[in-house]
């Protein structure tokens, strides 16, 4: 069978019924499939299927899960696991946005994260609105990086994806349109191999309101999946990125497989796929690992 449709629920979230009901939408679509199988029963199981697109499949799927917690994957079978991993930092790895929560050192939270929701989903352009953003940080003391990293939290999942995957073989890198304060900490705390991000500037103690150009973006993120391809001699098939915000899409669409997770409404709309239910171990299961083969954290 040349594709497989992965299935994912929070534990205990996924029915034989939501299943019949989904075979059911792949068989009206023309798919032939072969017997379930099961990564974690009641969580997550494959189907593997020919006869019907991957995109037509997910969204197959999709449609007769409408109203259920379950996140629907669909790639083509020879390629589905991945040798290279980029992910994205903030509301991805970690669960704030890290500049939001150094803004509320500065009784500044709500104003700046308007800011950064809006460039976010893609309504600002990201170097401009984080120009700005940093500006009105200027003189917050370097004392409030260290505070705001005590309560940051790691996504759930986090560690087993880079853990097994590492454990696999694949490089894992995080590249982030924050700051390698919280990247450099965030790497060594998950296991990625290396880390990318944007350069707060510091003068006095204090921070000055300037970011160091050139600016992590966009362009450089995807810049950065064709770079770690090309170093590690991989085709991009090979390749897996997911991210939540605008500017995580070109590397999202450019991957093997991009998911979108938790994601913006802009970036849900316009990537290959989308994992709104579970935590980061739904990028697991979609590469075909068991429960029983995540690395022990």
């Amino acid at each position: 069978m040349p594709h497989i449709l992965t299935l994912v629920a929070p534990p205990g979230g996924l029915s034989h019924h939501m299943l019949a009901a989904v075979l059911a939408a792949l068989a009206a679509g023309g798919a032939v499939c072969r017997a379930p199988d099961w990564l974690s029963e009641g969580e997550a199981l494959d189907i593997p299927f020919s006869g019907m697109a991957p995109a037509a499949a997910q969204a197959a799927a999709q449609a007769a899960l409408a109203g259920q917690k379950v996140d629907a994957i669909a790639q083509a079978a020879a390629t589905r696991r991945k040798a290279l991993l980029l992910a994205d930092m903030d509301s991805t790895i970690v669960t704030t946005e890290t500049l939001d929560e150094l803004a509320a050192e500065a009784g500044l939270k709500e104003r700046i994260a308007a800011i950064t929701a809006r460039a976010m989903n893609g309504e600002l352009d990201f170097k401009s609105a984080l120009r700005e953003r940093v500006a009105m940080l200027k003189g917050l003391p370097e004392a409030a990086l260290q505070r705001t990293w005590e309560t940051t939290e790691l996504m759930p999942g986090a560690r087993a994806l880079v853990a097994t995957m590492r454990a696999a073989g694949a490089h894992a890198a995080l590249v982030s349109g924050g700051f390698t304060f919280f990247t450099g900490r965030v790497a060594a705390l998950v296991g990625f191999h290396e880390h990318h991000a944007n350069q707060l500037i510091l003068a006095d103690g204090a921070l000055t309101g300037t970011v160091a150009e050139p600016i992590l973006d966009r362009d450089s993120k995807l810049a950065t999946l064709l770079r770690l391809a090309q170093s590690l001699g991989l085709p991009l098939e090979r390749s897996l990125t997911v991210g939540d915000g605008a500017n995580d899409l070109p590397m999202l669409q450019s991957a093997g497989l991009g998911i979108a997770f938790r994601a913006k409404p802009t970036v849900q709309a316009a990537a290959h796929a989308r994992v709104n239910h579970g935590d980061l171990t739904a990028l697991l299961f979609a590469q075909g690992f068991r429960r029983a083969e995540f690395a022990a954290m």
